[in-house]
């Protein structure tokens, strides 16, 4: 396990409130130190504050959608080059396209995944990232 002071940090942008207590619950007991919030503007006003190692974020939320909070962090100077995991219930070929065209790292599809899946996910990507 990590010690506070190096583990990566992530943010989760997820308005399902289950499935945003099981991803904090696992990624936590991996050592990450994990923020959540649930629509795209509080996961916007929580980047403001403290820039994230990750972000995995739905699409479908309210206020702010996935979409709108990708495109915005990419307007950012900040937040440009922090890796993004979609975990979304749609398997729309146009949105994974519109998601690879907004530079987002993977995709999660939320019927078909296991927690330890999203785990070995962030790692991966966590990795890419800092190469």
């Amino acid at each position: 396990m990590e010690n506070t002071t190096t583990a990566k940090k992530i943010l989760i942008i997820e308005d399902e409130v289950i499935l945003l207590d099981l991803l904090t619950k696992k990624l936590s007991r991996e050592g990450y130190e994990v923020k959540t919030a649930q629509n795209g503007k509080e996961g916007m006003l929580m980047m403001a504050k403290e820039v994230p190692d990750l972000v995995l974020t739905d699409i479908v939320m309210p206020e702010k959608n996935g979409f709108a909070v990708i495109a915005e962090m990419k307007q950012s100077e900040l937040l440009k080059n922090v890796p993004i995991i979609i975990i979304s219930n749609s398997g729309q070929p146009v949105d994974f396209d519109k998601a690879r065209g907004l530079g987002v790292f993977d995709w999660l599809i939320k019927t078909e995944f296991d927690p330890q899946k999203v785990v070995e996910k962030v790692k991966q990507v966590l990795t890419r990232a800092s190469q």
